[in-house]
């Protein structure tokens, strides 16, 4: 395995190593016209995105010289004054919030700790609406929110407003400040005393009326995060929030009785459902969801376990699929399901690859909870097809179609590429010492955050 391990360093040392050159402050790299990428989701600003994203996976992998360099970037320049640029509450909460309290656990360097409640605290004004669901857009300098103008009726998005609770849960613990983990428990409450069309999700609540918006329910984009949060509010809280717990266990039997299907060929997968009409498609985000049912069946051994972790097996497997079925064995954006063709992308903009990471994390937690050596082989896979068809001089580029020999690449170095492509990838091949399942719980951008009461690195706030 060190051999695997010494070749993953390599990598991120290539990743970043060619940022630092490239792109130093930028948020991401665009590796073959070797500048910053003004096109990122947090816009032309330099907010330095790469930075803090990447940086536990350097800290995780022994570069302490590049964590230091990262670091001091941190501290001398990450700054959100008036920026008048509206920023995603979701995306600065799970790789800006969620990056800096993780390099807080980690290092116990108090200033992590403090930037990630500065920049926590800009997004409070996002919640002063009158259910108390936050808006998605948050403008940094007016302090102004509002909700993406293609959203179901203005509504607010299920994967967004379902993916701060464990980082705004454990900032309230190590800041001793109760306003984070008060806005996340009203956001829980509202949605457990709403009435779930068979039990299930829709990806879209009207922050205004408390309403669901139109009854389109997802395990991919628009739904993902918000089911995984579920159980691992309850992993992190040692099991101690059954309502998590209960919450996950309920919306998995009802996606798994209304949302999975088979197809001709015997391969699992969850559907999309639209207006009760079952989309026969998977998106490559959805591919989590195997690490995630492998990872609620083992926590718990209940009626469900055995039942949960087979469905999670072949979940993963259809997931590998997609990669094996395609020329650069790299997976597609959205893959479908007909009478003609599965696991397969049809249409021109679903056949691209952008770096993501949820097919190789599914990997890792299989790996790690099964022990079944062919979850190391897949990942292997991937290894050497990012380095075939990604790699360039100067960094690591996505992929326009997948489905070609020689696919043009994309020109972006996205940041969760460090936080979490490579960090699962080097997770998987490394002993399960290494932020350990047993002590560590993972953010949706694979931020490894101390599980309360059980890891000393947890670092409660003492009055």
């Amino acid at each position: 395995m060190i051999i695997f391990l010494f070749y993953l360093l390599q990598m991120t040392k290539h990743a970043w190593d060619n940022y630092v050159r490239f792109a130093w402050g930028k948020n991401e790299l665009r590796p073959i016209s070797k500048r910053g990428h003004a096109g990122s989701i947090f816009g032309a600003a330099s907010l330095g995105a790469t930075i803090v994203d990447g940086l536990d996976t350097l800290y995780i992998m022994g570069l302490h010289d590049e964590f230091k360099q990262g670091r001091d970037w941190i501290q001398n320049n990450l700054n959100f004054d008036d920026l008048n640029i509206d920023l995603s509450v979701f995306e600065t909460n799970i790789r800006y919030v969620g990056g800096l309290l993780t390099c807080y656990a980690l290092t116990g360097d108090v200033m992590f700790r403090d930037k990630a409640d500065y920049i926590a605290k800009k997004l409070l004004p996002a919640f002063q609406t009158p259910t108390g669901i936050p808006n998605a857009l948050i403008n940094l300098k007016t302090g102004a929110s509002k909700n993406y103008a293609w959203a179901s009726g203005g509504a607010s998005i299920l994967s967004e407003f379902g993916t701060l609770h464990l980082e705004f849960t454990y900032l309230s613990d190590v800041t001793g400040n109760p306003v984070y983990r008060e806005k996340v428990d009203n956001i829980r409450s509202v949605i457990q005393n709403m009435d779930k069309p068979k039990g299930l999700y829709p990806n879209y609540l009207n922050p205004k009326t408390g309403k669901w918006g139109q009854h389109h329910m997802s395990m991919g984009a628009l739904g993902d995060s918000f089911y995984e949060y579920l159980l691992k509010a309850w992993i992190q809280s040692a099991k101690q929030d059954h309502e998590a717990r209960e919450m996950y266990d309920s919306a998995m039997d009802a996606a798994i009785n209304h949302m999975l299907q088979y197809s001709n060929g015997g391969l699992i997968y969850f559907s999309d459902l639209k207006f009760d009409r079952l989309e026969h498609k998977m998106d490559h985000l959805a591919c989590f969801s195997g690490g995630l049912l492998a990872l609620g069946a083992t926590t718990l051994r209940n009626a469900m376990s055995t039942r949960h972790m087979e469905i999670a097996k072949g979940l993963t497997n259809t997931c590998h699929e997609s990669y094996i079925r395609t020329n650069t064995k790299l997976g597609p954006e959205s893959f479908k399901f007909t009478d003609a063709v599965e696991a397969k992308a049809v249409r021109t903009n679903d056949k691209y690859y952008l770096l993501r990471p949820e097919v190789i994390e599914s990997y890792f937690y299989m790996w790690r909870l099964t022990k079944d050596q062919k979850y190391r082989d897949w990942g292997w896979e991937a290894v050497q097809a990012l380095e075939k068809h990604c790699r360039t001089p100067t960094g690591y580029s996505g992929l326009k179609n997948v489905y070609q020999d020689e696919p043009v690449k994309d020109d972006v170095q996205q940041s969760f590429f460090l936080a979490e492509t490579l960090k699962y990838l080097y997770l998987l091949f490394s002993d399960d010492s290494l932020m350990s399942l047993d002590e560590w719980v993972y953010n949706t951008e694979a931020h490894p955050l101390p599980i309360k009461g059980i890891n000393p690195y947890y670092r409660e706030h003492q009055v």
